[in-house]
């Protein structure tokens, strides 16, 4: 009787093995068929092959520079640019797997043992998701579920993660993980969030910034850096993620401690369309993306866009820029167009012009401008729009309203303000705009491109859109062809008096007699290259006749210039609108021995996976010899060495008035060789320099956006004070960069030079030439 209970004991023991044995099958069985049923699709439809090959995530286009650095983007919502793992650096992927997933490197897409601890503790000492669920949460699953849709989608991540893990590589994993994530404001994915956080590349990050990074993966919305979001919660996370490379023994505690103590170094810069180097460009380019988009489709597979789309495919656009160059020139064009319109401002105050901004036109005129200027402006064609009637939108004008305007003096040049949309109307007609392009001659390659003062607030491109008198700048032409159909010496003289062609003559309809800028003639004959260098009208008049209007317009039309120019001899001095676009292709052909070369914004462009799409081919044409080209060259340098171009060169105004005010970097003291054209139009609307150096022929552009809108005097407002100090000022910033290689060389000449350039050979020219020393004040260029 004393044994049954040992019986008992035992059946109870085999009782508990086997129902042991019965639930842990039972569990196994459950885990596997519900692994089963996920992949089935019962719990929802999970990514095909195709799509983990393929991963669909929108990618900003990329916009490089030729010497490799990001200019810019073109995105909708996301501005991501994938890098490969090879950029990520070692401490940016320590932080992540110490604070994410301590065991990624052993498991394969689970982690059993933080699942089973999760399970046990109900999540309080950890989650169970491992990297590579959660990227397959970003890239397939997307935003958490709430209640049992929670539990279905934690089991399809478990799914898609071993999967991914069997397609991709560890480093692959994390590359994409990095790549997905949006860091917030604008920073999708790490390359974003490396340049918006700290103006750098991911590669540069140090262990501090590596590990504020990997801290906005737990909430980027949370854990936001900016000074009016949550810098010292970001900083406390940041902290966190530095004490888990530590625990991890990635770094050492001593390293811990003092990065700790840092603040964050942020280095906020945001990323926009209307922000960063080259807004202009990049804008233009645009135009040319669009244009090359409707003319090839995409090879797209079944369901996809048969359009390549710049905000969404992650192309990268390879261009002829160079960042250093575009820097060069913009900071060139601030620093002068700040001082220049101090001036202007000066000299236009109510006390001394009552129709400030505009000089040398009446009421009527004046309210011709406003009254257009209020019916091209977004305000009008919004409400118009909103269905509003003619008489609310005229009173809307006149309500002051809180704005922000463009503003030198501020900081960000902006400043908050109320006033009249009527009165900012006329408050941004009194700037002063520019426009400034820089090109290779040889390439056709644009280094440089400057379409205005501030993109946010001036969005016309002068570079390209705008078209205004070329003055002075279109004689070359001129002579060009006078040089290229008479064979004429750069020191061939003419006598400098009054001269007229006829009427009838050359398509006048009336005679034509222009006068000398100064209404002034030196009776005496005047070679060629000195009648350049002072812009003396009544020499251009006469080769002008001597060669006709036609050939003209043929010569200009053959280097670039494709507006309409008509055929008549007043062109001579430049009555005709151009842009600085084709007038530096233009100019280009001269530096490049007579060859006119198209100019070129874009190298080639490549699909996300490096391949190419398109290569550009040069269009190119022979204009005249090298030796015509080589003595117009020599022609121009005249107007550096002792015309309006000389205050390159010489450095004796130091202390005059006007050189104080407006030629901004004075002196420049430049002594390599020049070639280059002033220009400036009837009452100083326009003032224009073309310059060249062997390897950079670059034209700047300066005026009002309305005519009316100009200097008084000419001694500022010609184009040897408004367009060429910004010259000065990029070269001589050019040329303090020596990487750079801008030429200081002289330009190339031809073999057996075919036309005479030493003047000593001409006796009636001997004593005429305009000595550099003297002030240039004066020397107009009409």
């Amino acid at each position: 009787m004393a044994r049954a209970p040992k019986k008992k004991q035992k059946n109870n023991f085999f009782k508990f093995i086997k129902w042991f044995w019965i639930l842990f099958l039972t569990g196994l069985l459950s885990v596997v068929l519900i692994f089963l049923a996920a992949s089935w699709d019962w719990f929802g439809e999970l990514p095909t092959f195709e799509r983990l090959e393929n991963p669909q995530t929108n990618l900003a286009t990329e916009i490089i520079s030729s010497d490799g650095e990001t200019l810019g983007k073109y995105y909708l919502d996301d501005n991501r640019t994938p890098i490969p793992f090879e950029e990520l650096p070692k401490n940016l992927v320590d932080a992540l797997v110490a604070t994410e997933d301590a065991r990624y490197f052993e498991h394969s897409g689970v982690d059993a043992r933080g699942t089973l601890r999760a399970f046990a503790y109900l999540g309080s000492k950890g989650g169970a998701s491992t990297i590579s669920q959660q990227l397959a949460k970003q890239l397939f699953t997307g935003t958490a579920a709430r209640g049992w849709g929670r539990y279905t989608q934690k089991i399809k991540e478990w799914v898609i993660a071993t999967r991914l893990e069997r397609q991709y590589t560890k480093e692959e994993i994390i590359a994409m993980y990095f790549n997905i994530y949006d860091f917030g404001n604008n920073a999708d994915g790490i390359r974003s969030a490396a340049k918006i956080y700290f103006t750098k590349e991911p590669k540069d990050l140090n262990v501090s910034e590596s590990a504020m990074l990997v801290g906005m993966f737990k909430n980027s919305s949370l854990y936001n850096p900016r000074p009016k979001r949550n810098p010292e919660g970001t900083k406390n996370r940041r902290d966190v993620v530095l004490a888990q490379m530590a625990k991890y023994e990635f770094i050492s505690e001593k390293v811990k401690d003092s990065l700790q103590k840092l603040p964050l170094g942020l280095r906020y810069s945001p990323e926009s369309h209307s922000d960063g180097l080259g807004t202009y460009f990049r804008m233009h380019l645009q135009s040319f993306l669009n244009q090359w988009i409707s003319k090839n489709p995409k090879p797209a597979l079944k369901g996809e866009r048969d359009k390549w789309n710049i905000y969404l495919d992650g192309l990268k656009v390879y261009t002829t820029v160079d960042s250093r160059m575009q820097q060069n020139a913009e900071d060139a064009v601030q620093e002068h167009m700040k001082n220049l319109q101090a001036e202007f401002f000066k000299q236009n105050t109510p006390e001394r012009n009552k129709t400030a901004p505009f000089l040398d036109i009446n009421t009527k005129e004046i309210n011709s401008i406003m009254e257009r200027g209020m019916k091209v402006s977004d305000r009008w064609r919004k409400m118009k729009k909103l269905g509003k009637s003619e008489k609310e939108i005229r009173a809307s004008f006149k309500e002051p309203t809180p704005m922000v305007v463009f503003d030198w003096n501020s900081e960000g040049n902006e400043k908050d303000t109320i006033m009249t949309p009527l009165d900012s109307i006329r408050y941004y007609k009194s700037f002063l705009r520019t426009a400034m392009m820089s090109m290779e001659p040889q390439t056709g390659h644009v280094k440089a491109w400057v379409g205005g003062l501030n993109y946010k607030h001036f969005q016309y491109d002068n570079v390209i859109q705008g078209a205004r008198q070329a003055g002075s700048t279109f004689k070359p032409f001129v002579y060009a062809a006078a040089i290229d159909q008479l064979r004429l010496s750069p020191c061939e003289t003419l006598y400098d008096d009054e001269y007229c062609i006829e009427a009838g003559k050359h398509g006048n309809q009336e005679a034509w007699c222009p006068k000398n800028s100064d209404g002034k003639y030196t009776l005496k004959n005047m070679s060629l290259k000195t009648a350049l260098a002072g812009s003396v009208n009544t020499v251009t008049a006469q080769l002008m006749d001597k060669v006709g209007p036609k050939p003209v317009v043929a010569m200009a039309k053959n280097m670039g210039i494709s507006r309409d120019i008509p055929e008549v001899p007043s062109i001579a001095l430049g009555t005709a609108d151009v842009n600085v676009y084709e007038m530096v292709g233009a100019f280009g052909t001269f530096a490049n021995e007579g060859v006119y070369v198209k100019p070129v914004l874009v190298t080639r462009i490549e699909d996300k996976n490096g391949t190419v799409l398109y290569e550009y081919v040069p269009e190119t044409r022979d204009v005249m010899s090298k030796d015509v080209a080589y003595a117009m060259v020599d022609l121009m340098q005249g107007v550096v060495q002792s015309g309006s171009g000389g205050r390159l060169r010489h450095s004796y105004a130091k202390n005059n008035a006007v050189y104080k005010e407006v030629v901004t970097g004075y002196p420049y003291n430049l002594t390599n060789p020049i070639a280059g054209k002033t220009g400036t139009t009837q009452k100083n609307s326009d003032g224009w320099f073309m310059g060249m150096v062997p390897n950079l022929v670059t034209g700047v552009w300066v005026g009002g956006e309305e005519r009316a809108t100009h200097f008084n005097r000419t001694a500022y407002g010609q184009g040897a004070s408004m367009a060429l100090p910004i010259w000065g000022l990029y070269m001589v910033k050019n040329y303090a960069n020596k990487e750079l290689d801008i030429s200081d060389g002289n330009f190339k000449k031809p073999s057996g030079m075919s036309i005479e350039l030493d003047c000593s050979k001409f006796q009636d020219d001997k004593k005429d030439s305009t000595s550099p020393e003297e002030d240039d004040l004066d020397d107009l260029d009409f």
